[in-house]
């Protein structure tokens, strides 16, 4: 039985959906020769429409779409269009619109959230980096990979991954660096411990080999730019997010003595003392602290991330409140106290995703959404790659190549084989001049030590970027809802700049017509009772200086010039004037309205105080032209609109086609039904 209503909707639905889809592919519209579909104004009215009113809304959206199209294509027969100035606003828009078809929204989105999750946690980890540039050879690179494998064999038997890091890290912060005068100071190495980091502190590669690698592991070999590392997350814990402290510091200088460990230690225990019978803290750093840059303000430091601070006041901070200090703890510094003023946490997604998106946008890993968006413009179009062009035109740059001299032009022969193809249907062919004449353009932004890595990496530059070229310039081909976005960006800007030049410029600027118009319908510009006033507004504290100096002043016009080039000495006093009607001004609202001072008014906000001086009342009456010259204005430049789109409608016929428009009217109730 159930089958049987499917069927029987299905029968009675189908006509109706042909019969639909064949009314909104018939002519609505004929404007001087241009044919607009019942689809067509359809889409813009349900999009800008009075959608769910009655039928005379349609009936009078048509009209308003009659106008605007009759005021495009005068626009267009003015060649509006044409001006450079129209094509780079229109080309300015395009590029906005264009950005999101270039980003491939999943992947971002799943990267966002990603991102969310890990700035969740802090993690502490120790790494060990054999570096290889990005253009190293394959056996350079292969050389490298050896080595580091060689390596966590090693910590896998039994060697630790701190002297592993000692021995092996080509990152000489793993290892203790004596001082050299007049270069650098003594250092003590890290062992490969790099603290505590979060979301955005490391490249990407490392940052996700960290967080997927389990605490007290060691990870499998990880490239980043800078080589191969191997990373031991030694700590996972929930996120410090954003810190500020106060610290007391007693310093230890490198090289230090057990002895210097001990003095300094009973120092900051005897400061630790003085905090604890009272003394307060920002008094203590200011007189003991030896961290010359916070000392003054009371030990404040700037707010801070896990991966701006040593490990030790991550952990610190992690078990304590604000308000609260701490003991005193020793770092590769010296000797801490701290004292927490906030701590903020990540908030809910909600809260973060809007940084989050901004941030993975410049982040490395935006590269993953762009690579994805780029591999299926290669898959839908076709592209196709001819390797022997390709390998004879590399062969026959790197013999000629010298940096930063090359020229396309000095290739001997035409160099005119295919590289590239893109595009189905008329597809975009580039020979191998196309690539040298790249090459030429872009030849500093490699390494010449590899000349091969270097013009194969430009290679693929030069394949990426012609896929994306074309890509963009066929966005209306391949997007209908571009397309209609394009055009719709396309006619307001022709309909602002014809409006702009044709009713509202040309309003403002014709004084004459302005003022007839307001001869012949100034009864139109009535105004209700209004004051003249000036309001004098001080703080509370300083209202009987106020009150003295308007005792003083009986010129209160001469005394409100006096206020606004700041010539009387009431702390705070401001003045302004004008004539208001009732409803304008909430102050002056609230009195009654009677020639003269009032009596006080108090604010809620800012603790202010106002008296108002109400120096003349005027009765209902006619506006002057100067009074109303906004309204007249409006309404002038209503009637320059209306007149011109009657010169419009006779100068361009309009034919609309009643069949289809009551068949449009009857569809559109039955939806809203």
């Amino acid at each position: 039985m159930k089958k049987v209503w499917i069927l029987a909707i299905f029968i009675f639905l189908v006509p109706r959906l042909h019969a639909q889809k064949s009314l909104m592919k018939k002519e609505l519209l004929n404007i001087d020769g241009q044919k607009i579909t019942a689809g067509e104004f359809m889409k813009i009215y349900q999009k800008n429409g009075t959608i769910g009113q009655d039928t005379t809304s349609l009936k009078n959206y048509l009209q308003l779409y009659i106008n605007f199209r009759l005021k495009v294509l005068e626009a267009e027969r003015l060649k509006m269009d044409t001006s450079a100035a129209f094509k780079r606003e229109l080309q300015g828009y395009r590029k906005q619109l264009a950005r999101p078809y270039f980003t491939d929204k999943k992947v971002t989105d799943s990267l966002i959230r990603e991102a969310y999750h890990r700035m969740k946690y802090d993690i502490r980890a120790s790494h060990i980096l054999i570096r290889v540039s990005p253009d190293a050879s394959p056996a350079d690179t292969l050389k490298a990979w050896d080595r580091i494998t060689k390596i966590r064999s090693e910590i896998l038997h039994g060697l630790s991954f701190a002297k592993a890091a000692e021995k092996y890290s080509e990152d000489p912060s793993a290892r203790n660096q004596p001082a050299i005068p007049g270069k650098q100071r003594a250092h003590q190495g890290n062992h490969g411990d790099l603290g505590y980091f979060t979301v955005f502190d490391m490249v990407y590669p490392f940052e996700s080999a960290a967080y997927n690698t389990p605490v007290d592991s060691v990870s499998e070999p990880v490239r980043t730019r800078y080589g191969y590392h191997l990373i031991k997350v030694t700590d996972k814990r929930p996120a410090m997010g954003i810190a500020q402290v106060e610290q007391i510091f007693v310093a230890l200088k490198p090289g230090y003595t057990p002895a210097d460990s001990a003095a300094k230690a009973k120092k900051i225990q005897n400061i630790y003392k003085k905090i604890k019978a009272g003394m307060p803290f920002e008094e203590a750093a200011k007189k003991y602290s030896e961290d010359l840059g916070s000392a003054s303000n009371g030990g404040k430091l700037p707010k801070f991330t896990s991966g701006r601070i040593v490990p030790q006041f991550v952990e610190h901070i992690d078990n304590m409140k604000p308000g609260q200090i701490s003991k005193p703890f020793q770092t590769i510094y010296g000797f801490h106290i701290i004292k927490l003023l906030s701590d903020k946490k990540p908030g809910s997604f909600k809260q973060e995703e809007p940084v989050l998106r901004a941030r993975v946008a410049r982040d490395q890993r935006a590269k993953i959404s762009k690579e994805a968006v780029l591999s299926k413009i290669k898959k839908e179009n076709g592209l196709k790659v001819y390797p022997e062009a390709q390998n004879a035109i590399i062969r026959a740059l790197a013999s000629t190549l010298s940096a930063g001299t090359f020229h396309a032009d000095s290739l001997h022969g035409k160099w005119n084989h295919v590289l590239m193809k893109i595009g189905k249907t008329k597809p975009k062919i580039y020979v191998q001049k196309d690539f040298a004449r790249y090459v030429e353009q872009h030849q500093n932004e490699g390494s010449y030590k590899n000349k091969n890595f270097m013009l194969n990496s430009l290679f693929q530059q030069f394949v990426n970027q012609n896929c994306l070229q074309y890509e963009n310039a066929h966005l209306e081909d391949f997007y209908p809802v571009f397309k209609a976005l394009m055009k719709e960006y396309h006619d307001g800007i022709l309909l602002f700049n014809l409006e702009n030049k044709m009713v509202w410029t040309k309003a403002i600027k014709d004084t004459v017509g302005l003022k007839n118009f307001y001869k012949k319908h100034r009864s139109q510009y009535e105004h209700g009772r209004e004051a003249r006033v000036i309001i004098f507004t001080c703080p509370r504290s300083s209202l009987s200086s106020l009150e003295a100096l308007l005792r003083h002043n009986k010129d209160k016009t001469h005394l409100l010039q006096a206020i606004n080039h700041h010539q009387t000495k009431v702390r705070g006093l401001e003045a302004n004037s004008g004539i208001f009607q009732k409803g304008d001004n909430r102050l002056l609202d609230s009195i009654r309205w009677k020639t003269g001072l009032s009596k006080p008014v108090f604010s809620n906000v800012g603790n202010k105080v106002s008296i108002i001086f109400i120096k003349k009342i005027i009765p209902p009456g006619i506006m002057s032209f100067e009074q109303s010259r906004g309204l007249v204005t409006s309404d002038y430049q209503n009637l320059l609109e209306k007149r011109w789109v009657q010169q419009l409608r006779k100068k361009f016929p309009v034919k609309i086609n009643k069949k289809v428009l009551d068949k449009l009217i009857k569809y559109h109730n039955k939806k809203q039904s």
